[in-house]
């Protein structure tokens, strides 16, 4: 288990429609490729995703926006491909504002919450110079050690 010396920050917003997952991180990245490759197939493949599952993803998200953020294009010397709609462009567009605007927003909390993790690798790695003393009673502590590139790795 590797700990990594500077955390990332990733907010993961969903938005549902009865059971379904309207959107959320991982279509909007599908919508994405789509956009750049003009394929579902091509987008799923540039994911590592199955068409199958891409093409599920896309019909869950037509069928929860009130118009199409996908449609199919007919024809061409390659038998059509896909486009996003205008629906489909301003879906991405208020989502990666919403992921803006919140990591902004929480700017100050997200600072204080990564300080402790910091102090926290810092205490385990003092603790294991002194033989590690418990720092949170009953926690069974993997042994950390210093790989080369200086990321604390366990061993």
């Amino acid at each position: 288990m590797a700990v990594k010396p500077t955390p990332r920050v990733q907010f993961r917003l969903r938005i549902t429609s009865g059971d379904d997952i309207a959107v959320g991180p991982g279509k909007v990245d599908l919508l994405e490729a789509i956009a750049s490759t003009g394929s579902i197939t091509a987008a799923a493949r540039q994911l590592g995703m199955s068409y199958r599952r891409a093409w599920l993803l896309v019909d869950t998200m037509n069928r929860c926006f009130e118009e199409p953020v996908v449609a199919a294009e007919a024809g061409g010397k390659r038998g059509g491909g896909t486009r996003l709609t205008a629906t489909g462009r301003r879906a991405i567009a208020h989502y990666r504002r919403i992921e803006q605007l919140a990591v902004k927003a929480s700017a100050g909390e997200l600072r204080s919450l990564v300080k402790l993790m910091r102090r926290f690798v810092a205490r385990v790695e003092r603790s294991e110079a002194r033989g590690f003393a418990q720092l949170i009673p009953g926690y069974a502590y993997p042994t950390l050690r210093r790989s080369n590139d200086t990321a604390l790795t366990s061993a």
